[in-house]
Parts: C-alpha cells; structure tokens; sequence
C-alpha cells in the first residue's frame, strides 16, 4: 500500500504561541536594555572626565609644572561656561596667564563635546577650570571646599545621577547621587 508522506513543520497555532512568547519577552526586556545602555553611557562620560583629571595631575607632578584641565568647546581655549559636556581640554601651564591653552602644540588632551544631551555641570560653585600644581594639590577652583560636579542624563532620574568631587588636596572621587537627586 502507498502512503503519502506526512509533511512536518508549524502549525498556525504552535507559530502564534511562540510569537506571543517573544513579543511578551520583548516587552519586558526593551526597558531593561534602555537602562543599561543609558548607565554605561553616563559611567563612560563621568570616568572620561575624572580620566583625565587623573591624567592632568599625574602631569603636574611628573613634569613639576601646572597642569590645567578646563571647559573648552574648541579645544584650544578654555571656553565653554561651565557645561562640562562642552569638552573639555588639558594643558600646561606655561604662561603667567592660564586661562587659555598657549598653542594646538601645547595641549595635552582634548575631549570632545558630548553627542547627547546630558548636562555636566558643577552647580555648588560653577568650576569650569581646574589646575593641578605640581605637588598635586588642586587652586582655580571657584570654592576652596573642592567642587562637584554633576553628571545628568536628559531627563534627571535621580538613579543615573553621577557626581565627581574634587577635593582641594587633589583626589578625586566618583559617587552616586544622594536619595534627592543632588551631588552634595
């Protein structure tokens, strides 16, 4: 007797199943996603620039001369307010002014303005300058109790909220924010 072979595969059923199972998956783990990637971002922007502080110090004590890091939107300069996410740029001081970086030649390091929109600003004080001498100790800043400076994303949700604290004495700490938001 001739059988004609069963043909195997989905039914319409089994394939609606496990494309709701997956839309359900989906939909519990795109929120999570987001909130991950936003974490590492602000984690990369606050390291970067407490990177380059730790950069700007070690300088000052190696070549035994001021070393600035300042707000710079242009790189050369220290422009840019107080908005850290401006850029920011290193260089040693050289000059009897440190208030602008002497030549391309001259700078150590440039960072580049963010691309998104989180704010890092240093709201207690505005430091937007911050020079190492060359024992490490830290003068320019606007308040002689060391600066904070606050690390936001767009919509200021108090769990991604990183705060870099620079001390008087030249150490530098990241920390996360308090229970209300602020950097104190």
């Amino acid at each position: 007797m001739n059988r004609v072979p069963r043909m195997s595969g989905f039914t319409m059923m089994e394939l609606l199943v496990v494309i709701t199972i997956v839309a359900i998956l989906a939909g519990i783990g795109a929120p999570s996603f987001r909130n991950i990637t936003t974490s590492y971002r602000i984690a990369g922007e606050v390291n970067g620039l407490l990177g380059d502080m730790q950069f700007a110090r070690a300088e000052a004590i190696k070549e035994g001369q001021n070393v600035t890091i300042c707000v710079s939107s242009n790189g050369t300069s220290c422009t840019g307010g107080t908005a850290w996410q401006n850029g920011w740029t290193v260089f040693p001081v050289v000059a009897t002014a440190p208030t602008a970086a002497q030549s391309a030649a001259t700078v150590l390091r440039v960072q580049a303005a963010f691309s998104g929109s989180d704010t890092f600003v240093d709201h207690t004080s505005g430091t937007n300058t911050v020079t190492f001498d060359r024992n490490g100790l830290v003068s320019g800043l606007n308040s002689g109790n060391g600066a904070m400076i606050a690390l936001r994303d767009p919509t200021s949700n108090v769990y991604y909220t990183r705060c870099l604290q620079i001390s008087s004495v030249g150490s530098l700490q990241v920390t996360q924010n308090n229970a209300n938001g602020s950097c104190t």
